[in-house]
């Protein structure tokens, strides 16, 4: 099985600094959900992981963020492509738990309900956490320059390995033809 997983904000839609707390402002990047479905067709199995502190800030509940995913994944299946599944972290960041990237709780649980070795698996994000969350797991790490990527580039101190594309069209382009 060929296991990648996405970051959702800045990688699949665009980021907000004010969180995205309804479908209206959840607004897929350029590209990405045509991305998601040539990655579907080229036999990925695609999960998303996502930090949703603001379930945790009390600025939207887990009714709204399912209508958001609701969105996103029709957008996705419009597209000819499928996302096997969403998980999420609904902590804040100083709830000291394990699912909050850049822990790897999320990746690990991933690998573990997909009987995949975390080490076999890809993430794409656009953020430091993401790519220390499985490079933490001992998998692979891909950053777009969409979202905050241009920023974390610039900022350095990535994990030894980490791959860099201008977004997710790019980096399922690899994925697809250069990937071992």
């Amino acid at each position: 099985m060929k296991l990648l997983i996405l970051d959702r904000d800045g990688v699949i839609n665009a980021d907000s600094p004010d969180y995205i707390k309804s479908p209206e402002e959840w607004l897929p990047i350029a590209g990405s959900i045509n991305a998601i479905g040539e990655l579907t067709r080229a036999g990925w199995t695609l999960v998303v992981a996502t930090n949703q502190s603001a379930i945790g800030r009390g600025m939207i509940d887990v009714a709204m963020l399912n209508q958001i995913h609701s969105k996103m994944h029709k957008a996705v299946h419009h597209a000819g492509g499928h996302l096997d599944a969403v998980f999420f972290c609904p902590h804040a960041p100083d709830s000291g738990c394990t699912c909050r990237k850049p822990a790897p709780g999320l990746i690990l649980d991933i690998a573990k309900r997909f009987r995949v070795d975390a080490k076999d698996c890809y993430m794409v994000g656009d953020s430091l956490r993401d790519l220390q969350a499985i490079a933490a797991a001992g998998g692979r790490a891909i950053l777009v320059r969409t979202g905050n990527g241009m920023k974390t580039e610039l900022r350095g101190d990535l994990p030894a390995g980490t791959l860099i594309f201008d977004d997710l069209a790019a980096a399922a382009n690899w994925l697809m033809y250069s990937a071992d």
